[in-house]
């Protein structure tokens, strides 16, 4: 077997445990919009409106903690599997400070609802959604420490496991705190927080206890020793994570705001909107496990000191994630009536979801080689480009655009939510085409510096 074939059976195998997984997470945002959609278009915005709270807050966290998987990864492939734990402790110390800092903000939603033109009942619903949900964000940021502790080790199958146990958690929960059974009254939209906070819950004792006791973590068994903070330790790592949940959180904030700035045009359009979008979020969980899988693989390769098989390794996860984004594009815009229709039944929403597909599938093409680059300069431990291209690419121009287009009639009559979809699509594609170029820039840099420490 030759090398290219290596590798890119290597990225498979590491990136479909983290694609299962994360599939199962998005789909859990597709059960939750899916059946709070059977209880009314009122239901089903409310969770859109909730999640673009909650989630930049959370993926902020989430972003200062994916720092430390390329560091988990350098230390495996540098055979120092003992560094690891005390590492994973600063993280997860990083992690409770977050947590309480996004519970704060999620209390405030009252008062950042009022600033906006939303229905009453709808800005009541999603407060009721987001004080449900703020329960699970503890659990939430752990067992995202947990799993980077894991994939730094190239071990993703546990990843896979525990989103399935999430899945199982998340329709019960859903059934029972949305329709109103087994005692519990009938909360609509408002129960799927509830209900998430406890498939957090779920999924982070049962990491827990897989760490424990599986005996690929016998290095790093959370409860086999224990590691006070080491303040300089969490202020390095914070900063070399910023950046990342910068980029993230701009990215992620998008999406929230373009969702906020279409509330006043009523549910229909933003649950058109979010039928599109959540499709999306599913699709992008393939691109985005291979990224994760070039990540890991990176720093390994460079924790041996091996920056030509680091480079060939970012090669192959873009062809494989740029043709899977070619077949899902062609899969969005042929069946795009039979996907709304698996979220909603009233026409208005189908008509305007199927419209937006076709948008989707462009999207998805840019998106596959910008999440892939991304990841790669991850693994690089090159964060600090990711802040000034994702700042640039997704408000400079996607947001400026979106906006102009969506809103205003400087360019074109207002589109609505057309017009965000392209400012997005012209976002990421301008994003994939600076991180490719970084990513020349850094893999030439690191392979003159591996020639040169040869000789």
């Amino acid at each position: 077997m030759n090398q290219l074939s290596f590798q890119a059976k290597k990225l498979i195998q590491l990136a479909l445990p983290v694609l299962i997984a994360q599939v199962t997470q998005t789909m859990m945002g597709f059960i939750d919009t899916a059946m709070a959609g059977r209880v009314s278009a009122m239901d089903m915005a409310a969770v859109a409106i909730g999640s673009s709270l909650w989630l930049p807050a959370l993926l902020f966290v989430q972003g200062l903690l994916m720092a430390f998987t390329p560091v988990f990864a350098h230390h495996h492939g540098a055979d120092e599997a003992k560094a690891i734990q005390p590492m994973a402790f600063q993280a997860a110390y990083i992690a409770i400070i977050g947590s309480i800092l996004v519970i704060a903000f999620l209390y405030f939603a009252p008062l950042i609802f009022k600033t906006m033109a939303i229905e009453a009942e709808l800005a009541k619903l999603s407060v009721q959604y987001l004080h449900g949900f703020a329960w699970g964000v503890p659990a939430f940021v752990l067992y995202q420490v947990q799993r980077g502790c894991s994939e730094g080790i190239s071990y993703t199958l546990p990843t896979m496991i525990i989103g399935f146990v999430g899945l199982a958690v998340n329709i019960p929960a859903n059934y029972i705190f949305i329709y109103g059974h087994f005692g519990m009254p009938a909360m609509g939209g408002a129960g799927c927080g509830i209900a998430t906070a406890l498939v957090f819950w779920a999924m982070f004792i049962a990491m827990t206890l897989y760490m424990q006791y599986h005996k690929r973590f016998a290095a790093m068994a959370p409860f086999s020793a224990f590691h006070l903070p080491h303040w300089p330790t969490m202020w390095r790592m914070t900063k070399h994570g910023m950046p990342i949940a910068l980029a993230l959180f701009f990215e992620v904030s998008l999406f929230a705001i373009i969702a906020l700035l279409l509330a006043p045009l009523g549910a229909t359009v933003v649950a058109g909107h979010q039928i599109a979008l959540n499709f999306s979020s599913i699709v992008f969980m393939l691109p985005l496990s291979i990224g994760i899988a070039v990540s890991i693989r990176v720093g390994y390769y460079l924790g041996q000191q091996n920056a030509e098989v680091a480079k060939l390794v970012t090669k192959v996860g873009l062809g494989i994630a740029f043709g899977l984004a070619l077949f899902t594009a062609i899969i969005t815009v042929l069946f795009r009536t039979q996907i709304a229709l698996l979220y909603n039944q009233n026409p208005e929403v189908i008509a305007l979801a199927g419209s937006l597909m076709f948008l989707a599938a462009l999207y998805q093409l840019s998106d596959s080689v910008q999440v892939v680059a991304a990841g790669a300069l991850r693994g690089y431990k090159d964060t600090r480009s990711a802040f000034y291209i994702t700042l640039f690419s997704y408000w400079a121009i996607g947001m400026v655009l979106g906006y102009t287009l969506s809103s205003t009639n400087l360019i074109v009559a207002p589109m609505g939510a057309h017009g965000f979809w392209i400012g997005l699509i012209a976002g990421l594609t301008s994003a994939a085409v600076l991180f490719a170029l970084r990513l020349h820039q850094i893999q030439r840099r690191q392979l003159a510096a591996s020639i040169s420490s040869m000789r």
